[in-house]
């Protein structure tokens, strides 16, 4: 068993790969509009972390169109790198992205989960680093795939987790000044409830 090692703002980045117009049409494991929130919360929480955040698409203008406009917009100004490989990792340009953020712990998420999101996060631990996959930040279109991918990952090491958690280890300290941002970023506006309340008490 792998000694627990946490997720950091130092160590730890995120890959978003082919959230996708076309793709998002498929997905059967989650609704659109939840699947929207979860991917765009992710991305977020994570440059509320400063997170380096690598985006990539497949076949844009040939078969599964743009990304999803509400990520492009929570997104401004990432590079968005467009590649005909099944697996993500296999494009030299994603893979000297990943490179260059330094970081050895990589959260994934993608459509489809079993592909997108699994190959490179298998791929990535083959090459000696630890994979995470935000499974609820991911889709897919059946639930066969979906618990086949999740076996498949978990067989080869890669961790699965729900994309807040993911966030929520790296925050550390909701003391930490990019605790509200973190927290309004996962719509999760019961986490300041009480301070909320006790500020209101002291007025």
């Amino acid at each position: 068993m792998t000694k627990y090692e946490p997720l950091t703002r130092d160590n730890a980045a995120v890959i978003l790969v082919d959230h996708q117009i076309g793709l998002m049409t498929g997905v059967r494991d989650y609704s659109t509009g939840e699947l929207k929130h979860n991917v765009v919360a992710l991305a977020k929480a994570a440059q509320a972390l400063k997170l380096p955040i690598v985006v990539t698409t497949t076949a844009r203008d040939s078969m599964w169109g743009p990304t999803f406009p509400e990520l492009v917009e929570a997104l401004p100004g990432i590079e968005i790198i467009d590649r005909s490989t099944v697996n993500a990792y296999d494009d030299a340009r994603v893979a000297r992205a990943i490179e260059a953020t330094g970081r050895k712990k990589l959260i994934f998420a993608g459509i489809s989960l079993e592909v997108c999101a699994a190959f490179p996060a298998m791929t990535a631990v083959a090459r000696g680093l630890d994979a995470y996959v935000a499974v609820d930040a991911s889709g897919t279109f059946s639930e066969t795939k979906h618990q086949s991918g999740l076996a498949r990952m978990q067989q080869a090491g890669v961790v699965v987790s729900d994309y807040a958690t993911l966030m929520v280890e790296i925050l550390k300290d909701n003391a930490a000044p990019e605790a509200a941002a973190v927290y309004a970023a996962l719509d999760m506006p019961w986490a300041t409830l009480v301070g909320q309340i006790a500020a209101s008490m002291r007025k």
